[in-house]
């Protein structure tokens, strides 16, 4: 069986793609800083059918990171998939984020997609892995408050190129993900959900929210077979907010 290891798959978003690639056939390497959140999602995928297990690090600590996917390795097999999803996004305005903030928001959110793939790369087959890594629509117009996020997210996009560049001799593709905005927990940020809510709708093509599942499924298709000659690409799921 083919192993999928997922960052930040605890979240609502991470969760929805660790249930999607489990549907189409991969075992799930769930990694998260929280093992409560890491333990519900691997749950959830053993309940639908899938195959999973919960594994904890801290994407700030490169051994953490050196560990945990020695242990993937050891337990599920060699990392064939490695969708980089996991972030953080503290709100405050620019002039009062300090520069140990800015630095874990860049350890987390840059540093370890750098790693991750890093080490994934060293153990994909010659014969092609694939890695996804996902950026967010703010880093086109950017967000007020949101800085250090916006800034890795669109560093994230160009490692993405310069990796599928550099590693597509190997057969191994590198494409991103880059999601609108999607009603998850992580939009506990915004003070008045009902207005933002409405602020989504207002800026969007499609007049509806759109889910966790429908982004899975483009991670899905940038894993799978039907892109076998895809790489080096963003992809934008925000249902016609920002359009390239």
């Amino acid at each position: 069986m083919t192993v999928a290891l997922i960052t930040g798959a605890g979240g609502g978003l991470g969760r929805a793609m660790a249930l999607r690639l489990a549907r189409d056939g991969y075992a799930i390497a769930v990694l998260d800083v929280d093992p409560r959140t890491a333990a519900q999602t691997a749950a959830e995928v053993t309940q639908a059918g899938g195959t999973a297990s919960p594994f904890v690090a801290d994407l700030r600590d490169a051994r953490s990171i050196e560990d945990t996917f020695g242990a993937v390795r050891s337990q599920l097999g060699t990392i064939d998939v490695l969708v980089n999803n996991a972030a953080i996004f503290p709100k405050r305005p620019f002039d009062s984020v300090t520069l140990a903030e800015y630095d874990e928001v860049h350890a987390v959110n840059q540093r370890s997609y750098w790693y991750t793939s890093q080490l994934a790369a060293r153990q994909m087959p010659r014969t092609g892995g694939r890695i996804v890594n996902i950026a967010s629509m703010t880093m086109h117009g950017g967000w007020s408050e949101l800085a250090a996020y916006v800034a890795t997210k669109g560093a994230v996009a160009a490692l993405t190129k310069a990796l599928a560049r550099e590693l597509g001799p190997r057969e191994i593709r590198v494409n991103c993900v880059s999601p609108g905005a999607f009603p998850t927990a992580g939009e506990a940020i915004h003070p008045d959900p009902v207005a933002y809510n409405a602020f989504v709708l207002e800026n969007q093509a499609l007049a509806r929210r759109g889910t966790p599942a429908e982004l899975a499924a483009v991670v899905s298709f940038l894993v799978g077979p039907d892109s076998s000659f895809v790489t080096g690409q963003t992809i934008e799921v925000n249902g016609g907010w920002f359009m390239a």
